[in-house]
């Protein structure tokens, strides 16, 4: 069973940063991609970024293009998201996901994700 644990969310003001984690656990990390997702009060979970199991491959949602970075330590078993410049918009609840084919190509999509965090709040006052 794979278990994913989100941390570093929190309250900040527009234009500061965060760093997100996503620990792993329960199976071979370094061969899965892992992707990070937001939900907002009242919308659907929206892609924010995701990167290849070898780390050599991201891709970021337009919306946070320039602001945020995802990136990964297989040697921590962790994956992180590093947010800049964050603006009242990005507050959601960010949620960590990991596929369930070994060495696939990044998505968009969370219905590709097999296993998923418990989620972080994250708000941004303006």
């Amino acid at each position: 069973q794979v278990q994913l644990v989100e941390s570093g969310g929190g309250l900040v003001q527009a234009g500061g940063s965060l760093r997100l984690s996503c620990a792993a656990s329960g199976r071979t990390f370094s061969t899965y991609a892992m992707g990070w997702f937001r939900q907002a009060p009242g919308k659907e979970r929206d892609f924010v970024a995701a990167i290849t199991w070898s780390g050599g491959n991201t891709e970021h949602a337009d919306s946070v293009k320039g602001r945020f970075t995802i990136s990964r330590d297989n040697a921590k078993n962790t994956v992180y998201l590093q947010m800049n410049s964050l603006k009242p918009e990005d507050t959601a609840v960010y949620y960590c996901a990991a596929d369930s084919v070994r060495f696939a190509t990044i998505s968009t999509t969370a219905s590709r994700y097999t296993y998923w965090g418990q989620g972080t709040q994250v708000t941004v006052s303006s």
